[in-house]
């Protein structure tokens, strides 16, 4: 096909001054250009097609099926459909009724036999912790056979049944939609009217833990600049020879693995450690007198700012080094402080790297949970440590997905502020 510059194409069009541009073949020049660029755009779609399918497959759908526990859950309505069918025909407040406990046993018995009763007791568990024994036994012993009047028989076995507590809970769980985990991920929960309140406050523990992180996060960012600044500097400004030399060292923990830096300062920060054995060398502290600086906050802000340095200064030296010294030369000549050089002059010029690191270092901050484990002891300990806890311990998936889910959309509230406020298109990582 010919192309719009081929010189037959502009022959043929400069012809037929009055009529439409055609190509060569006597086509639409503009059909053939549309077709043109189709082509194009298919070929380069078929390029990134392994990527992209790639990405959906191994990151998107994960993530997307992960958070959709945060609200689906059907580990109960999927298993007692009877009692879950009496909930939704009776409104909240309504008393167990001898057609509710007779739905409720006949449950308890197809469960026991598929062997779901386990399922059933986890979810109920969720909300009143310590209710899938009652599940499981009242199970087997309903599998032996009970006999109406249905109340007075699963009261016999458990006395636990009449509790509103567990029928106000089987209520929430007989719809697989809720937002309940999303109640209890800000340490809330449903009272048996169904009015949300606040939970009793020893069981208040995960607002507390989205603040630390954020305020932990916020003060190791601030933290990497004050130590990265002078270091990107000073990579900027040294001859080259010298700038590759202390490059490496600067990358040299990416050559290392996480848990090796994390235990390496396990071994420097605790009480026997390397740091107050010299500080008592040094006469600064008795033998008496060593410092906690393990397993708690201080141990998580060492050791994550240590981890985290390089994402601060990385971003920042890939903007020092387009600096022309020029600018500061010639304010210092007009007459400028060095001080006023620097403020006017130098560091505005450095704020795209300064963004682009600050983002890097807060959202990888906000998501650690290795080294707040092994380091941060119950006061270090980050949002992340818990919704891995959920993930591995507990096996409280729907929790777990709903505390990430807050924390994605907390994450990605901070975003569009730093959008607003600074800028997304200032940033520069390199």
């Amino acid at each position: 096909m010919a192309n719009a510059s081929d010189p037959q194409a502009a022959i043929s069009a400069a012809a037929a001054p009055d009529g439409p541009l055609t190509t060569a073949d006597g086509k639409p020049l503009a059909w053939s250009l549309a077709r043109s660029q189709a082509r194009a755009k298919r070929r380069a779609f078929m390029l990134v097609l392994p990527l992209l399918a790639f990405i959906l497959i191994t990151f998107v759908v994960p993530i997307g099926q992960m958070l959709q526990r945060s609200f689906y859950n059907d580990g109960f309505s999927a298993h007692m459909p009877g009692i879950s069918q009496w909930f939704a025909e009776n409104p909240r407040g309504s008393e167990p009724n001898d057609a509710a406990w007779a739905a409720l046993a006949d449950d308890l018995l197809a469960s026991a036999e598929a062997r779901t009763i386990g399922v059933v007791g986890t979810r109920i568990n969720y909300d009143v912790p310590g209710t899938r024994s009652l599940f499981t036994s009242t199970g087997r012993k309903v599998r032996k056979g009970i006999e109406p009047p249905y109340r007075e028989a699963l009261l016999e076995i458990d006395e636990d049944w009449g509790d509103p507590r567990i029928w106000s809970a089987m209520r929430d769980a007989s719809r697989p939609v809720t937002s309940n985990f999303y109640l209890a991920a800000v340490d809330r929960t449903r009272a048996e009217d169904g009015s949300i309140e606040q939970v009793a406050p020893r069981q208040r523990i995960y607002v507390m833990l989205f603040m630390r992180t954020f305020w932990l996060s916020a003060l190791i960012t601030v933290l990497t600049f004050v130590l990265g600044f002078p270091v990107a500097h000073l990579l900027a400004t040294l001859p080259m020879r010298k700038s590759n030399l202390l490059m490496i060292l600067v990358l040299l923990p990416f050559w290392t693995s996480l848990l090796v830096r994390t235990t390496s300062w396990m071994v420097l920060l605790q009480q026997q450690g390397v740091i107050n054995d010299i500080l008592v060398w040094l006469g600064v502290i008795g033998g008496g007198q060593r410092l906690q600086m393990i397993y708690n906050q201080t141990g998580t802000i060492i050791a994550m700012t240590h981890i985290l340095l390089p994402f601060m200064i990385l971003p920042l030296y890939s903007v020092m080094r387009t600096i022309n010294p020029s600018y500061v030369r010639a304010a210092r000549s007009l007459g400028a402080t060095s001080w006023t050089a620097f403020r006017r002059i130098y560091f505005p010029q450095t704020l795209p790297g300064l963004g682009a690191g600050a983002l890097l270092v807060f959202i990888l901050a906000v998501g650690y949970y290795i080294t707040p484990a092994l380091v941060g002891g119950s006061s270090g300990q980050l949002i992340s440590n818990m919704i891995a806890l959920h993930m591995t311990d507990t096996l409280n998936w729907s929790m777990a997905a709903a505390l990430a889910a807050l924390l994605l959309g907390s994450v990605l509230v901070l975003y569009w502020l730093y959008d607003k406020l600074v800028g997304v298109d200032n940033l520069k990582l390199g």
